[in-house]
């Protein structure tokens, strides 16, 4: 039988009851047992995420189906058959961890592949595009989804204002609004790297990729009326009780991949976030196979403090122009320093499966052992260059350096307005791709947040949605008159 013990492993003679002068007095200083435990209490929370607060992890494996070293050098994307462990959290976006699990939101949809060569984390949504395509606006986006600053309450009128301004969203608006804008679980939805990354291989040469992971349970939604009956926790129940019970949620991995010279020439800036790379220029191509088949142990050291970020790339897979990608490869490890510590990749889950060797000393936290490799917290040296690399001292290795990415000719450093960019056709195709029964829905969900806008935002929304598709548009004003707008 295991011992109870203090925190610094002194054994414990009664945990129930605290020391008090005599039986109905006052408690006294030396409860030093009781301070700990009131004091950890105190500190057991760390800040919730700002975005994709409420989240849901679970453990599994990506098997590679297809070779890919004529695109990339990447370790686990050589040889078919290759099996690589990987952490998968999924998590609504704009609502914070008091929120529901059926809301009408875009997931997050982050996959860790844990490689011999580093973690690399895929992290994306459950959506090919986003609302905007330039950083600058992300902060005031958000602010714009969450709770009204002064009710405290959701204000679906600040969505809608949002909007009005910014029509580059109109692609993600449509597919929100959508019968896909609340899945019927986490295995039941699709995931995107949303982004474009790229990939290169030994011949240095790059290619630009998406990924795509499609469900093997098949697409199933729920309409407002139906997700209303559902319980606050249900997607988390219903993620947890598959993997127990063995029914394993699986993706088939897909890829899009366009080469340089492509990329140069095609009709669309390949690199912008609200667009998405038509399928017959671009097919799909299978890759492999995810799987998720163990369930975490302790949701708060594994699906809380999972620390995913697109910064985390390994040799043969790196960013690409696309300005949001750019701006998230800051912000995001920014934000893990910030909630968990300058140390977070040292705790477990977030600890790679091989060996690290850096300079970084010292922060909360640091030194913890790394079972793959070590820790730096030693008395070996602590800077670079240095004239020790015969005794261990790690250095870099050029045969894994990316190829130079170049410029565009004649490219001058401003601030580029991207606002008369085509933002309504590819929303205005998907319009014209939907059933009648999708329509309806779509423009039923359009009408329920936007009656509660202003009459200058409803008018600035529905020219929007006209130059999408005029029918698009017609629909959105009859049904607002309707609704006795």
């Amino acid at each position: 039988m295991n011992k109870l013990t203090t925190a610094n492993g002194a054994p414990i003679a009664d945990d129930d009851n605290s020391i008090s002068a005599g039986e109905r007095g006052s408690l006294t200083f030396d409860n030093y047992r009781l301070f700990e435990k009131l004091a950890h209490f105190n500190r057991e929370r760390i800040p919730e995420r700002v975005v994709h607060a409420r989240g849901y992890g679970a453990h599994g494996t990506f098997t590679l189906t297809k070779d890919l070293s004529a695109f990339s050098m990447a370790d686990f994307l050589q040889n078919a058959g290759r099996k690589t462990d990987v952490f998968v959290r999924f998590s609504t976006v704009a609502g914070g961890q008091d929120s529901g699990d059926f809301v009408r939101d875009v997931r997050g949809f982050a996959v860790r592949f844990y490689t011999q060569q580093g973690n690399f984390d895929m992290v994306g949504n459950n959506t090919p595009v986003f609302f905007i395509r330039d950083p600058a606006k992300f902060p005031d986006f958000i602010h714009s989804q969450k709770k009204d600053p002064a009710t405290n309450l959701p204000n679906p009128a600040n969505h809608w204002e949002f909007w009005a301004s910014n029509p580059q969203s109109m692609h993600q608006v449509t597919i929100l609004m959508s019968d896909r804008g609340i899945p019927f679980s986490l295995r039941h939805m699709n995931g995107y790297s949303s982004h474009t990354l790229s990939l290169w291989n030994k011949a240095d040469e790059r290619y630009w990729i998406k990924w795509h992971f499609k469900t093997d349970q098949g697409i199933r939604t729920l309409t407002n009326e139906e997700a209303a009956q559902k319980p606050a926790d249900g997607m988390q129940r219903d993620l947890v009780e598959a993997i127990a019970s063995g029914d394993f949620p699986s993706w088939t991995v897909k890829v899009q991949i366009m080469s340089e010279a492509q990329a140069r020439d095609y009709a669309i800036n390949p690199f912008d976030l609200t667009k998405v790379w038509p399928h017959q220029d671009f097919p799909l191509e299978e890759i492999g196979k995810l799987e998720l088949n163990r369930n975490v142990e302790n949701y708060f050291a594994e699906t809380e403090q999972v620390a995913f970020s697109p910064s985390n790339l390994v040799p043969g897979i790196g960013a690409s122009p696309d300005k949001m990608l750019q701006g998230r490869l800051f912000a995001y490890a920014d934000a893990h320093r910030y909630r968990i510590g300058a140390n977070h990749q040292q705790l477990p889950v977030n600890r790679p499966q091989c060996p690290v060797h850096h300079y970084q000393r010292d922060g909360a936290m640091a030194g913890i052992e790394c079972p793959y490799g070590g820790h730096n917290q030693s008395s070996k040296v602590n800077f670079y260059p240095n004239d020790r690399a015969s005794e261990g001292a790690p250095v870099p290795d050029p045969s894994v350096a990316e190829p130079p990415m170049p410029l565009e000719e004649q490219a001058w450093t401003k601030a580029y307005d991207s606002r008369d960019s085509d933002n309504y056709s590819q929303a205005g195709d998907l319009y014209r791709l939907m059933s009648e029964e999708q329509k309806l829905q779509l423009i039923g969900n359009i009408v329920g947040g936007l009656s509660q806008a202003s009459d200058s935002i409803q008018q600035r929304m529905v020219a929007h949605f006209t130059q999408c598709d005029e029918d698009y548009g017609r629909r959105v004003q009859a049904a607002l008159k309707t609704a006795g707008i």
